[in-house]
């Protein structure tokens, strides 16, 4: 239990109220200045933004790592939160940046099950995460690479999480954000947009983001701008409705009072108001072939999709989605690389490197079938993460580029969130050769076989009727069970996690995947792989028929909720993320016998919405959660509430059934439920919960 002398909080008032006033740190070059305001906590609270009591004064229970204060988030032995941020500008024109701090954690919590977390966030990216698991005597000094945040201005958050019993302190001080290298210029910063797309008569709008090394006022001017679109030249906001289809080269200008100034080039892609909205490129077929490195981190080969244009629509183009070079440096350091290209001409990267346009050979008139290929090599980064390697462990998810949607809204281009998911894909096939050392295990998506060759072992994945495909790589231990519906469930652990503890997550995981079935429909596949390493940063992450977790039941009957819906039942989820999160944690409750009562509903603004998307929840990162998952199961328990158990039971076993292998949107389900409620009026319902579209 955390506890605090009365010592320690009169000495804290007496530093908060006479220690020296304190700013924000002074706008910075490329010479290492810290950015980061009051660092050691010696001034104060600001300009940090932090619950009560965070900022402390040292004391024997808990010390300063150096100075007479520290941030100590946590501790309480009870179900707690606190946070701790501030906003930093990280100067532009530098070649790299690094963001470091010391912590201490201690814990009453045993063994290697995650209960209380600490995460790191820059902006609503998650750069670091830490549990009890990671507790430790003294400080470390933790290194972060902030490079790819050079010339933004973001926030610096700090969010600890604890549960119900047994306490775990995360203790940070002397914090430190700078960036070296590069020059002194004194011109701003304009973040690259990346790719957009509008529509004939819909109006349209996007905000450019800027920083000056100065910190000046900034003034805005753009060339290249579609018809029908301006750009406000003090708020940087470009708006209007746009007149004419085509494709224009934009570029931004901002400048200073001192006529410094910066630029960034973007395409922008006006479609006819009569784009058919047929979904195409549709029945993708990808056939992979890849070798591995000794270690499974590098990955060379193959690969190829054939795809029917279903649309009436030309199809003279399609994209490749490189969603993993999200993870690298766009343009000089991508871990995704795709050369030599086939079928079509490659053109530039664009959305931060992660999308390819491919002009084809010869336009595909409806019903009629083209086929790119290319090289592919794939570089695991260091870093437990849906995509990075826990030291022998690689985790590979959206490893492979995989075709865009092109629907009534024009080509699908979103960028990458580490917030959630952008990913809107097709029900596809894959063959997925797999060439790699015998010591490794390779758990993948779909059904495998394996031939050992040497030293060597092929393992050939085949999946049928899916939306990606992912595997990993390693000295995984696993084992094996069959639920009594005949679904085989795979289960691999790290080192990490106990044979018990794998034991138990993998006959929670055959319940769950038999459970969601009952209430969904049949699972499809035949297998699953269940994945665990508690060193994720978070608590699980979803493929088709493979799941990556820590620890943590609910996390697996989470997961294997998305098994059904963004797997099977398909939806957009960058702009409408809450048709998968809501319905699996819905599904969540119904496993555990949770009936949503007594959940509440408190909106924090006239623009938060339930079916908002990822680019609004991006930008309220610390709402995301509470609004999607909490809220959105809230309101799918309401609505059982609103038309009856029998109903909502037989909807969402209809409306899944309606939609099996398809893509779903807010309009179809509320449709279905519509149906569902028979004479019971649904608009008010909707509109209390704020379910637009």
């Amino acid at each position: 239990m955390r506890k605090r002398t009365c010592a320690a909080l009169l000495a804290l008032a007496a530093g908060l109220v006479a220690g020296p006033a304190t700013s924000p740190a002074n706008a910075a070059g490329c010479d290492g200045t810290n950015v980061v305001g009051n660092p050691g906590f010696e001034s104060g609270t600001t300009p940090w933004t932090a619950t009560s009591g965070v900022i402390s004064a040292s004391g024997s229970t808990e010390a300063s790592h150096s100075g007479s204060y520290l941030a100590w988030l946590d501790g309480y032995g009870s179900t707690h939160t606190d946070t701790l941020s501030q906003s930093v500008t990280i100067p532009a024109g530098c070649t790299s940046a690094s963001l470091t701090y010391w912590l201490h954690i201690d814990t009453k919590e045993t063994g290697s099950t995650v209960y209380d977390r600490l995460t790191v966030q820059l902006g609503s990216t998650t750069v670091a995460s830490y549990s009890n698991v990671n507790a430790a005597a003294g400080y470390q000094q933790r290194t972060i690479d902030a490079t790819s945040f050079i010339g933004q201005t973001v926030t610096l958050k700090f969010t600890g999480t604890e549960d119900s019993s047994l306490q775990t302190s995360f203790a940070v001080d002397d914090v430190a954000l700078s960036a070296t290298g590069g020059s002194t210029s004194q011109n701003p910063g304009v973040t690259n947009p990346g790719a957009q797309t509008s529509t004939v008569g819909t109006a349209a709008s996007l905000q450019i983001q800027a920083s000056d090394p100065q910190g000046d006022t900034l003034s805005y001017s753009a060339t290249g701008l579609p018809a029908g679109l301006s750009i406000n030249a003090s708020s940087g906001l470009i708006s209007g409705t746009p007149t004419t289809a085509g494709t224009s080269s934009v570029t931004v200008t901002a400048k200073d009072p001192g006529n410094n100034s910066g630029t960034a080039t973007f395409g922008w892609t006006v479609n006819s108001a009569t784009q058919d909205a047929t979904r195409t490129p549709s029945e993708p077929a990808y056939t992979v072939n890849l070798t591995s490195d000794s270690q499974g981190f590098t990955w060379t080969g193959t690969e190829s999709v054939t795809f029917k244009n279903a649309s009436s629509t030309a199809l003279s183009e399609v994209y490749l989605r490189l969603w993993d070079n999200y993870h690298g440096t766009c343009p000089s350091n991508t871990p995704i690389t795709v050369t030599n290209v086939t079928g079509g001409t490659a053109g530039s990267l664009t959305v931060g490197c992660t999308a390819l346009k491919v002009t084809l050979t010869t336009p595909l008139s409806q019903g009629q079938t083209g086929t790119v290929g290319f090289d592919l090599k794939v570089v695991v980064p260091n870093g437990v993460d849906r995509f990075g390697h826990d030291g022998s462990y690689s985790f590979i998810g959206n490893a492979l580029p995989v075709l865009a949607v092109r629907d009534a809204a024009g080509w699908h281009l979103d960028p990458y969130t580490n917030n959630g998911e952008s990913f809107y894909t097709l029900i596809s096939d894959f063959d997925v050769t797999l060439t790699h050392p015998t010591s490794l295990k390779t758990p993948a998506t779909g059904t495998s076989t394996e031939t050992t060759s040497g030293t060597n072992t092929i393992t050939r994945a085949v999946a049928s009727k899916v939306r990606d495909f992912a595997w990993a790589s390693g000295p995984f231990s696993s084992s094996s069970t069959t639920t009594p519906a005949g679904t085989k469930v795979n289960t691999y652990w790290v080192s990490g996690i106990s044979s018990s503890t794998a034991a138990s997550m993998q006959s929670t995981s055959a319940a769950a995947i038999d459970a969601h079935a009952t209430r969904a429909g049949n699972y499809p596949y035949g297998e699953v792989d269940v994945l665990l390493d508690n060193n994720f940063w978070f608590g699980g992450m979803e493929y088709p028929g493979l799941v990556m977790d820590t620890a943590s039941s609910t996390a697996a009957v989470h997961e294997l909720g998305h098994q059904w819906y963004y797997g099977i039942v398909g939806n957009d989820e960058y702009n409408n993320p809450w048709l998968d999160e809501s319905f699996t944690d819905y599904l969540t409750d119904l496993y555990f016998n949770k009936t949503g009562s007594g959940c509440g509903i408190t909106w924090a603004s006239a623009d938060e919405k339930l079916s908002n998307s990822m680019a609004y929840w991006d930008q309220h990162s610390s709402r995301y959660s509470t609004v999607v998952y909490g809220y959105g199961k809230c309101t799918l328990h309401d609505l059982r509430r609103t038309i009856g158990d029998t109903a909502m039971a037989n909807l969402i076993k209809s409306y899944s059934q309606s939609h099996w292998y398809g893509v779903s949107t807010t309009a179809d389900f509320k449709a279905a439920a519509q149906v569902a409620a028979g004479t019971t009026d649904l608009t008010q319902f909707w509109a209390d919960h704020r379910v637009i579209g």
